[in-house]
């Protein structure tokens, strides 16, 4: 039975008991009160709190105890001494046994509608996927349901449409609403060659695409699966709660003893009057709250970053970006636009070009692309390769018309050096941040290359915000020195650490790790090492493939802004916790108290009934401070 309908049963079972407590402010009483009070509270224990009472039995079978175990007490002992007092002719109790039921499950109702409201993110990217879509079928474009489209199909989309699934233009153009999943406000320009993302809106115009991607493969998917992980995931300060809840138990059923006996032994109570001070006790330490604080924090924090584009995949993240001191960053890709351009060519071009290109289309460098779109603009046709190879931090070689043909970093000028012009060009090209290859034939330097990668339009505003949170800023590169250098001083780097090989990257972030907790931000792929041996690793996200296991943190927007929301958005949610788990503790310190009747001598006394609604309301509270999370300010 759900906690919404025992909340109704015991609510309304339990009017009676609420028109006798009004009627004696007016010196008028319910008739046959005791039978109408033990007939409804016994239907109220058997439909709404029995689920309670089996949950504590279970828990002591296992030589446990949990938060089930207070209110199970609370309202049994309650219950069975009003039994006892009615037989007796003694004062009966059972509208506490009753109202403690009713507050408890209030509590819990209003806890399951507002976790339900913390993670409606899902929900709501769930709900993002298209219905139907244009598919081409024998010659025409006919309406279909998603889940009769296979990978290779042709889909229309006309404007003001939902893109259905992943896939690449093939004809058409338009401008699209990326801000669904990205985060992102301003529409993107897409045209044939380039990928689309399921569940995004088109604007403008007409384009048909190739299905690349359905089901559980597109990125819409794999999001809300991420988006599941990290809500169901537990931080590693949540065993901390687990263990204070443990011990926290037992000890509050220790107090509430001691409470009983110090009141009727020392202070000369009745038994009845200790009884419902320990019951208090018993009812308001129960520690929902504590139990709350960490699992709602994070559902609201990892459901509202990934509105922002941001996919933080578990709760040990939230708690190691706490750490950071220091945030390091590959160049091509991250701090760049990752689409580097030929800016110039030193020496015979045409011949360059031809013996570049040709080496090139063999290869899957970075850098690559941008050789060959400056020969395909030239109009000039990369000729057959015999023996290539790739030379490991160096470059790659190969045979060209019966030339051995070179084309690598300045780590190649050792055995092949430069004239003096040449040197010349190469040092005023490192100056400007651009790459520098060297092509070599014939044992000889022929020409080099300049290639420049823009950088991001967000980067120095980006590094100028982590810088102001206190963090270390690092470029770890492979590029030389002198361009790497260019890059870091137009967005404002602290240091530097150029001319690193793949291999070595992990090896640097290790050394980085001596002087603190280290945040790696890389492209997924390449960075896999650096991005696992970093305490956090940020993967910026491309096109529509997401690496799931790279980093602990995937940024769909592929922008250097995303990791100060990244790092914004994991700090204030264990900020969060740690608030949460703050106030759920000073509750219960001056919650059992007063319970306990030590401020009784003031007038303050907690009737069980009360501390049921009290503890009600704390749990209440934790939720309320964990939903805040979605108006936190976040850069």
């Amino acid at each position: 039975m759900s906690y919404t309908k025992r909340f109704i049963y015991a609510f309304i079972l339990s009017l009676p008991m609420l028109v006798d407590m009004v009627g004696m402010l007016f010196g008028w009483m319910l008739p046959y009160y005791n039978w109408v009070a033990l007939i409804t509270t016994t239907l109220i224990i058997a439909l709404s709190a029995w689920p309670f009472w089996r949950s504590a039995y279970a828990a002591f079978k296992n030589h446990h105890a949990n938060m089930d175990t207070l209110v199970a007490i609370g309202t049994a002992v309650a219950y069975f001494y009003s039994v006892y007092a009615m037989a007796t002719g003694r004062e009966v109790y059972f509208e506490s046994a009753a109202f403690v039921t009713v507050f408890v499950l209030l509590g819990q109702v209003l806890e399951e509608r507002m976790r339900h409201n913390a993670s409606a993110a899902v929900e709501k990217l769930q709900k993002l996927q298209a219905k139907e879509a244009l598919v081409k079928r024998a010659g025409d474009f006919v309406t279909l349901p998603v889940d009769q489209i296979r990978v290779g199909d042709l889909v229309k989309v006309l404007p003001g449409q939902k893109i259905p699934l992943d896939g690449e233009i093939v004809a058409g153009a338009s401008n699209i609403d990326e801000a669904m999943l990205t985060g992102e406000s301003l529409p993107v320009s897409k045209t044939v060659g380039q990928k689309v993302i399921g569940a995004t809106l088109n604007q403008n115009g007409t384009f048909v695409f190739r299905v690349e991607k359905t089901g559980q493969a597109t990125m819409l998917a794999q999001i809300v699966d991420l988006v599941k992980m990290a809500q169901t995931s537990r931080a590693p300060i949540q065993k901390l709660t687990d263990r204070i809840s443990n011990i926290f138990v037992p000890a509050v059923l220790i107090v509430a003893l001691l409470t009983y006996a110090a009141w009727y032994v020392f202070f000369g109570a009745t038994a009845v009057q200790a009884m419902l001070y320990a019951v208090a006790v018993i009812v308001i330490a129960c520690p929902c709250a504590l139990g709350l604080a960490t699992p709602t924090a994070i559902m609201v924090g990892t459901g509202r970053a990934a509105r922002l584009g941001v996919l933080i995949k578990n709760g040990e993240i939230l708690e190691a970006v706490d750490q950071v001191q220091t945030v390091v960053m590959d160049k091509t890709g991250t701090i760049t636009q990752g689409q580097p351009v030929v800016t110039e060519i030193i020496g015979n071009q045409p011949e360059i070009l031809r013996l570049a290109a040709s080496l090139e289309a063999s290869s899957e460098h970075p850098l690559a692309n941008a050789i060959l779109a400056k020969a395909k603009a030239e109009k000039i046709q990369p000729q057959n390769v015999t023996n290539f190879q790739v030379l490991e931090g160096q470059g790659i070689t190969g045979k060209i018309g019966g030339q051995e043909v070179y084309l690598g970093n300045e780590k190649l000028n050792a055995a092949y050096p430069l004239d003096a012009n040449q040197a010349q060009s190469l040092a005023r090209l490192q100056a400007e941040g651009k790459t520098v290859v060297t092509l070599v034939a014939n044992q000889k330097v022929l020409g080099l290359i300049a290639i420049k990668d823009q950088v991001k339009p967000d980067a120095r505003q980006a590094i100028k915000a982590l810088k102001k949170r206190g963090l270390k800023t690092v470029m770890l590169t492979g590029d030389n020195q002198a361009a790497a250098q260019a890059i870091a001083q137009e967005v404002g780097i602290d240091q530097v650490i150029s001319s690193v090989l793949p291999a070595q990257k992990a090896e640097k972030i290790r050394e980085l790790q001596h002087e603190g907790p280290v945040a790696f931000v890389g492209d997924g792929i390449n960075d896999a090492p650096s991005l696992s041996t970093a305490e956090v690793g940020i993967a910026m996200g491309s096109g529509t493939d997401i690496a799931l296991e790279a980093g602990g943190i995937i940024l769909t927007n592929n922008q250097l802004m995303g990791v100060v929301r990244a790092l914004d958005l994991s700090q204030k949610t264990f900020k969060r916790i740690k608030l949460n788990l703050f106030w759920a503790l000073i509750y219960n310190v001056i919650g059992i108290p007063l319970a306990a009747g030590l401020f009784s001598t003031l007038g303050l006394v907690l009737s069980p009934e009360f501390a049921g609604l009290a503890m009600a309301l704390s749990s209440i509270s934790v939720v309320g401070s964990s939903l805040l999370l979605n108006r936190a300010k976040i850069a």
